[in-house]
């Protein structure tokens, strides 16, 4: 009961969040007329008027935006903490993000569209977590995870050294300044399209982690302890590196590289929820969506320029994941 309630609490904080956020701008939108453009979208006339243009073309399609990448890098940073059985675990442990980040940048060298270089970017990270998988599978020995995890830092900073030359050979008056920002992060640019791509990639990698939820929640406890309870370990950790990849390669191929996001987030869950993943999975969702549109609100309206989410969430994130670690420690001293 008191976990339906928390969650139930985190969903009135999302909404919140995102009316709040929906006026916040240049053109300043009071919350009401927020919701009554929200409510009022399906019975419109078809002729918008001034705060409906603002809402359906620019400010709607960041919000969701940027609750969608929240709510994925938590969701997929929770299933790899509980997966590898380690708090300090984050999305980008198998080189997602820097292949992404890779194929991205490889996108804006070759001077393509935005849609192709978000797609570049989804298929660079795929494409790193399979080679990574394929390697840890030729090198298989007594651990495992071990093996995948070395491989994942492995094939990450190779990806990381390629970045690092397409940064030399790019031009330095165009493509350069558009490759560190995107690397940084920003929805400066994100459509109603690019959301309603991405939704069914996310949608695709999280149902799996919602259904096997309390199996992936045996995981935790180990390898021998799941198999006796009639959970195949091998598989399922196959099924939520794949579902966590799709996940987190959706969501930086509209954003950008964010870090902290998926490891910070799930620590905060688990101060509301404990570490139970049934539990733990829907409140870092929640969490994580409020997160980053809180974030993205505050990039685009702290200063006259933007500023790129990747340096916000490390400003905020650093020291609260400090503090996270210290209050857990103060809970263990006897």
């Amino acid at each position: 009961m008191r976990t339906a309630s928390i969650l139930f609490l985190l969903a009135i904080l999302v909404l919140m969040v995102s009316v709040i956020a929906s006026g916040i701008g240049p053109y300043r939108i009071p919350p009401i007329a927020v919701l009554n453009a929200v409510l009022n979208w399906p019975f419109g006339n078809g002729h918008r008027d001034a705060i409906e243009t603002v809402l359906y073309n620019i400010r709607l399609p960041r919000v969701l935006a940027a609750g969608l990448v929240g709510s994925s890098l938590a969701a997929a940073g929770a299933a790899y903490q509980s997966l590898f059985r380690n708090p300090l675990v984050s999305p980008d442990i198998l080189g997602v993000s820097t292949g992404a980040g890779l194929g991205a940048v490889i996108g804006i060298l070759l001077g393509l569209p935005v849609l192709a270089i978000e797609g570049f970017g989804f298929a660079g990270g795929l494409m790193t977590v399979m080679i990574v998988t394929a390697l840890a599978r030729a090198l298989r020995g007594s651990g495992d995870v071990l093996v995948l995890v070395l491989a994942g830092i492995v094939i990450g900073a190779l990806a990381g050294a390629a970045i690092s030359l397409v940064k030399v050979l790019a031009d330095p008056y165009d493509q350069l300044p558009a490759i560190t920002f995107w690397l940084l992060g920003s929805l400066a640019g994100v459509k109603a399209g690019d959301v309603s791509a991405t939704l069914p990639i996310v949608l695709l990698g999280l149902i799996p982690l919602i259904l096997l939820r309390w199996r992936i929640g045996v995981l935790s406890l180990g390898d021998d302890e799941a198999r006796a309870l009639g959970v195949d370990a091998g598989k399922l950790r196959l099924i939520v590196i794949a579902a966590a990849t799709l996940i987190t390669a959706g969501a930086v191929a509209i954003s950008g590289v964010i870090g902290w996001v998926g490891l910070m987030v799930p620590h905060m869950a688990r101060l509301l929820v404990g570490p139970r993943f049934d539990r733990l999975l829907p409140a870092a969702i929640l969490l994580g969506a409020a997160f980053i549109i809180s974030i993205d609100t505050l990039a685009r309206s702290a200063a006259r320029i933007e500023i790129p989410l990747g340096v916000l969430t490390a400003v905020i994130g650093g020291p609260v994941f400090v503090w996270l670690l210290a209050r857990n420690r103060r809970r263990q001293l006897p």
